[in-house]
């Protein structure tokens, strides 16, 4: 069921978020139609650059990985061995060494672009799935350029689906959560922007190689809440283990990122997000889980604005049920 789902729900919440765009761009005397197509086309420009940008954090990362691994076990076998031995331990560095290196040889490319070529490749083996992958994003992209373009429509005809008598209650429902989505999508993109801004010039200053396609990676991850940051912090404290070893460096990134977290967590995103959604951490990581669990990656992505929604829902029952004569007498 969710299969069905998942596609139209997608399509949706990509218009939303392009609406503003196509707004904007039909105030410039633009034409609907072509409006909607340039939207679309952002849109998708900005995915492609996200994934642009995982590549080149690949690039930095894949040939380190194969460089200094083997000095990893060199220098662990220099620290940890003579312990070892005190306890009567006999362990073969000497296998763990070329094993580990042999693996690294077969598995990872040092070329970013080749690995990537090479998934994509394990993946168009299932026909299946190429074809399901396929025809799920024509749909995406036809739901969302006819959205994009019969909005008002669309939700005219949802309107008149609603019984007269419950019609101003849906409407105030409606407009609650859109101000809500509202705010929450006008301060992620302000937030992602500064940390941005933030995490590239931190990580140059430490000297991690790639440290703004890093710091630009970590802050987009900001909208998945604890695990992105968890993320973005663990490619940090790699990248800085790979370049330099443990030191002060590795010492630097995890300052870097404190103070991030600590800008971020108290300053940015209560004044520009809000405190309007409001959910308690356990209720963030069951909405993370439930909604990863029926709608995949994009379902993680949706999970605290989806919350967000139904929360507006709940506490518009629980007034209500509190005020019923059922729940007074």
């Amino acid at each position: 069921m969710t299969e069905i789902f998942t596609p139209f729900l997608t399509a949706f919440i990509l218009a939303y978020v392009l609406r503003p765009v196509c707004l904007w761009l039909e105030g410039r005397k633009i034409p609907r139609t072509l409006a909607a197509g340039l939207a679309m086309l952002i849109g998708l420009s900005l995915v492609f650059c996200i994934l642009i940008l995982f590549v080149e954090l690949l690039k930095n990362e894949i040939p380190l990985i194969k460089t200094q691994l083997p000095n990893w076990i060199q220098n662990t076998q220099t620290w940890l061995g003579p312990k070892l031995s005190e306890l009567h331990i006999d362990f073969d560095w000497g296998n763990l060494k070329a094993a580990a290196t042999q693996k690294i040889t077969e598995h990872i490319n040092d070329n970013a672009n080749e690995l990537v070529s090479s998934t994509l490749n394990t993946v168009l083996v299932s026909g299946s799935s190429v074809i399901s992958g396929f025809v799920n994003a024509v749909l995406i992209l036809f739901v969302m350029f006819y959205l994009l373009i019969d909005w008002d429509h669309f939700f005219a005809i949802l309107k008149n689906l609603v019984p007269v008598r419950a019609q101003a209650t849906v409407h105030k429902l409606a407009m609650h959560t859109d101000g809500l989505l509202s705010q929450y999508l006008r301060g992620m993109l302000i937030v992602i922007s500064i940390m941005s801004i933030f995490y590239g010039i931190g990580l140059s200053l430490v000297g991690i190689q790639g440290a703004v396609a890093l710091g630009v990676f970590t802050a987009l991850m900001i909208v998945i809440p604890y695990i992105g940051i968890a993320l973005g912090l663990t490619l940090a404290t790699l990248s800085a283990l790979l370049q330099f070893g443990p030191g002060m460096e590795m010492v630097g990134t995890l300052m870097v990122f404190g103070l991030g977290q600590f800008l971020e967590g108290f300053f940015l995103t209560p004044r520009l997000v809000g405190e309007r959604i409001g959910l308690h951490p356990v209720a963030v990581l069951f909405a993370l889980l439930l909604f990863g669990k029926l709608f995949g990656f994009f379902g993680v992505l949706l999970a605290l604005p989806i919350s967000a929604v139904s929360l507006v829902l709940v506490q518009y029952a629980w007034s209500r049920y509190i005020q019923s004569t059922w729940y007074q007498q």
